[in-house]
């Protein structure tokens, strides 16, 4: 995630931190240093010198050279002027029109429209309890209609069909009318790209804009464009009255430019960042969290977000009462405990909300192998009976090179994965008791409303 940029700028931030004395000296050297950190993760000149201009401003102010910390304070300052030029806040999709609520993608071939458009699906059918469809007016690309049909199917959405023969406007009403009819509270019309932008493109959706009127027009970049981010956004900006835009491959090896320089462009916010290829990896975006991310300060709150979005409370309050109850705690458990941590989502994901000087300590890490891991004691306890599961002692040398040869493994695994569940079950039995419980009571005491934890409602 913005690799480059966040880099050189958390290496900035551990210099400037210890400074306990500012002059105008090492501010000019600070300012020299963000510059070329923006320029090298392929952030628009106009936006630099602006961005460079607002910092010195603030920096040389009483604020910083009055502070008692003012290294603290110039890392203040920096976080407040990206958030800023991200744009403060957080800016959800906005649905307030008489259904259905029409939302229009555009954007480049090749940016990941059609996945975004199944992904923010999803999200309102999670997050805001949408009855949603989903159409293609694609009907130049290969397999385009198909791919939208295949990942709404994903994303537990209705898919209204279209041909590569028809006009993208009929498709639109046909689409519109069948929305109407069937009570649908949003539809998403996913719109055709193209390599580069051209008039035969932005004459159609314009016409798909004037016929439609959506509510939200959703401008997509794929956040490694880098400059090139900044003209599409320009070109798009001043053929469309966009509402939003979205960035998408955000958790690649990208430069980070992109975030800064469209929203910059277009002057409408940055409603997602897309955060995986799962159907499920969008998040909205935060400007202040993203800039925190960005400085190697981490993202503490989507941290625990993402964890507790994992966890299934209701299952892990049952196996509470399960071991309270004075019940054994078997290999069905440990497959439970090994499928939660998955649905976490990945251990990279999880890592780079946390803060740098904690990323440091887990450096040289193999992640994929960790998950690999985990993907391998989930084969091995697949491979037993349900009878092994329940009682593991009665698995002896016969069993154990059957579930071996079963999960594609040597005998040598299932001896690892026994030894340790056997330290998971001893740990499990000094729980016995209100240990646990009062653990999963606390949970649920901090859960609000809405699901999420208080503090991080909004």
């Amino acid at each position: 995630m913005a690799s480059v940029l966040s880099e050189k700028l958390t290496q900035l931030v551990k210099t400037v931190s210890g400074q306990s004395r500012i002059t105008e000296s090492n501010v000019s050297d600070m300012l020299r240093q963000i510059r070329l950190a923006l320029l090298e993760a392929d952030v628009a000149l106009p936006v630099v010198r602006d961005f460079v201009s607002r910092v010195k401003e603030k920096a040389l102010g009483q604020e910083v050279l009055g502070s008692l910390k003012p290294g603290q304070a110039l890392v203040a300052i920096v976080q407040g002027e990206l958030a800023h030029t991200m744009g403060e806040g957080v800016s959800d999709l906005n649905l307030a029109t008489q259904p259905p609520a029409v939302i229009l993608m555009c954007g480049l071939q090749g940016a990941g429209k059609t996945t975004t458009t199944a992904k923010l699906a999803k999200y309102l059918i999670n997050k805001r309890k949408k009855k949603v469809l989903t159409v293609s007016a694609d009907v130049y690309r290969p397999a385009a209609i198909e791919q939208l049909k295949a990942v709404s199917a994903q994303a537990g959405c209705e898919w209204f069909p279209s041909e590569a023969g028809e006009k993208p406007l009929d498709i639109a009403q046909k689409a519109l009318d069948y929305a109407k009819r069937h009570f649908v509270d949003v539809l998403i019309v996913d719109t055709a790209g193209r390599l580069a932008i051209d008039e035969v493109l932005m004459k159609e959706i314009q016409g798909l804009q004037e016929f439609l009127n959506p509510i939200e027009t959703l401008f997509v970049v794929d956040a490694m464009q880098g400059q090139d981010a900044m003209n599409t956004a320009r070109a798009f900006k001043e053929a469309l009255p966009l509402t939003g835009i979205v960035l998408t491959k955000m958790d690649g090896d990208s430069r980070g430019g992109a975030a800064l320089s469209v929203r910059e462009v277009t002057g409408v916010p940055i409603k997602f960042a897309g955060t995986s290829e799962k159907i499920d990896g969008i998040e909205l975006f935060d400007a202040e969290r993203h800039a925190g991310r960005v400085l190697g300060m981490g993202d503490i709150v989507a941290l625990v977000e993402q964890v507790t979005a994992g966890v299934d409370l209701k299952a892990a309050e049952k196996l509470a009462n399960k071991i309270k109850s004075g019940d054994s705690f078997d290999l069905n458990d440990f497959l439970a405990q090994i499928s939660q941590m998955k649905q976490m989502g990945g251990l990279s994901s999880l890592m780079e909300k946390l803060p740098s000087q904690m990323m440091d300590k887990a450096k040289g890490m193999d992640f994929d192998k960790v998950e690999r891991d985990i993907a391998r004691k989930q084969g091995i306890i697949h491979s037993m009976t349900l009878k092994e599961r329940k009682k593991p002692e009665i698995i002896k040398a016969t069993r154990k090179k059957r579930i071996a040869v079963g999960a594609g493994v040597q005998v040598q695994d299932v001896n690892r994965l026994l030894n340790e569940f056997t330290q998971m079950q001893d740990m499990m039995k000094k729980m016995k008791g209100s240990g646990l419980m009062k653990m999963m009571k606390h949970f649920k005491g901090m859960k609000g409303p809405g699901g999420g934890f208080p503090g991080m409602m909004r």
